[in-house]
């Protein structure tokens, strides 16, 4: 007993369950941490689009030296200045430039929340399908069991004459065959606890039991692929309208202080002004450019038509899945009712062979027969069960919710 506790314990110990795994790899994830890293990428651009817009602070100077000196020029200059510049009017470019990258911003943000929830029902299949193989394993576990205590059973009679070689060749195959189903089923097993593993972003051993709940009054909502194109699209008008600024007036204020120095001044090499304040206010329109800036904003709205056939093309995909993923729940109850209808009969069929084959009145065939239904049923009736909580997760998947705040 305080060996099977020794074994037992540390399995619960490190056992993972299905929400903090899902947790973990929200936070973990190498493909989660990309998007998000792009995500602050975006929002400096925005912040940086909305410091264009403040006015512009230069200092600087220089110092000249003329080894042979100008008529009417020092020999030495020192300068020093100070400029402000200000965009008083930009034809709305700027603007612009920063409603495309808060759109573009939102956008990232929406990728990304579709990624972590891709990413949650794609660990959800994972988890079922390693509960599934693991309930196989066990059903080809039990069988073998049994095989290998039939097999030493017949062999006993074989040596006094009470059975055939054919009858120890036979449950030999089946022992056989069983062992090999068994070794397939492990490495399948290792290799979608690798694959879980990469996608959570630490190493996956035991795994508890896990139960999503059943969806009642969730309403479907807009799923963030398509808010994400939404957004993009918005961006993109956004950049259509920054083309119009070329045929508007630019106009630009800026003020300049300079201050002056001088070495090696004469009469005939003077010194110069002391400082200098200078205003400039600059204008500039663009008359012809031969329809450059034009044809470039109709090569962006088609881009934006293209981007709305996208956003009609994921809404009515997602009203099909959400559909599909209610039928699929439907399915998943009616193949449980099945499942645990055929274990039964499995269960009953099973206890009545093995009864006959005990009293020599069937030969093993039979009995191998019901001995492999019995272990297909075990499997079957636990795998059903397991996609019903994939059903359950797939619904919640493709109406846009956090599969992981339904999980118990």
């Amino acid at each position: 007993m305080k060996r099977l506790l020794i074994l037992v314990i540390p399995a619960l110990m490190y056992a993972d369950g299905l929400k903090s795994l899902l947790d973990f790899a929200i936070a973990n994830n190498k493909m989660v941490l990309s998007k998000n890293l792009t995500q602050q990428a975006k929002q400096k651009e925005v912040e940086s689009s909305i410091s264009s817009k403040y006015p512009s602070i230069h200092v600087g100077g220089y110092y000249q030296n003329l080894n042979a000196r100008s008529y009417s020029t020092p020999g030495d200059i020192y300068s020093g200045y100070a400029k402000v510049s200000v965009d008083l009017y930009d034809g709305g470019l700027k603007q612009n430039t920063i409603d495309q990258k808060k759109s573009l911003y939102d956008a990232s943000k929406f990728e990304t929340q579709s990624y972590k929830k891709g990413l949650q029902l794609s660990i959800v299949e994972d988890f079922y399908s390693i509960k599934n193989i693991q309930a196989n394993i066990k059903a080809l576990e039990e069988m073998q069991n049994q095989l290998k205590a039939e097999l030493t059973r017949v062999k006993k009679f074989y040596e006094v004459g009470s059975a055939t070689k054919d009858d120890i060749d036979k449950l030999q195959a089946a022992y056989s065959n069983n062992v090999y189903q068994i070794d397939e089923a492990r490495y399948q097993l290792l290799s979608l606890k690798k694959l879980l593993a990469l996608k959570v972003g630490k190493k996956v051993t035991t795994l508890e039991d896990a139960t999503i709940q059943k969806p009642v009054g969730v309403k479907q909502e807009v799923s963030d692929d398509i808010n994400a194109l939404k957004k993009n699209a918005q961006a993109l008008s956004y950049y259509a309208d920054s083309f119009d600024a070329a045929y508007r007036p630019q106009i630009t204020l800026a003020d300049t202080y300079s201050f002056y120095g001088y070495d090696r001044t004469d009469t005939s090499h003077p010194e110069g002004l002391d400082n200098q304040n200078k205003l400039m206010l600059t204008f500039d329109i663009k008359l012809y450019d031969d329809g450059l800036s034009s044809k470039q904003k109709q090569s962006v709205t088609i881009q934006k038509m293209a981007l709305k056939k996208q956003i009609d093309q994921q809404v009515q995909a997602q009203d099909i899945n959400v559909e599909l993923a209610l039928s699929k729940i439907t399915t998943a109850i009616a193949q449980i009712r099945s499942a645990k209808s055929s274990l039964r009969a499995a269960k009953s069929a099973y206890e009545t062979v093995a009864k006959k084959y005990e009293v020599g009145s069937i030969d093993n065939v039979a009995y191998l027969d019901a001995l492999t239904v019995l272990t297909n049923a075990k499997a079957q009736y636990k795998a059903a069960l397991n996609n019903l909580q994939v059903a359950y997760a797939s619904y919640y998947y493709y109406a846009n919710k956090n599969i992981k705040e339904f999980v118990q």
